[in-house]
């Protein structure tokens, strides 16, 4: 898979669970990735691995909220 092609899957995961109404709660990031938490108030959590750069700082805009 391309590096594009991993990047726009991983935004449109991020996008799904925000949309959904899903709030990041925890980021750990580390030489693998980023490994970022969602809560939702009525749902259990979910968990996504980021790998790319542009996604890792693509996710930044709904923390910096």
């Amino acid at each position: 898979m391309s590096e594009y092609t991993l990047y726009k899957k991983e935004q449109k995961d991020i996008d799904r669970l925000i949309q959904d109404g899903y709030k990041i709660t925890h980021v750990l990031e580390n030489l693998s990735g980023a490994f970022l938490t969602f809560k939702h108030s009525e749902k259990a959590e979910e968990n996504l691995h980021i790998l790319t750069a542009d996604a890792r700082k693509y996710f930044m805009r709904y923390i910096m909220k």
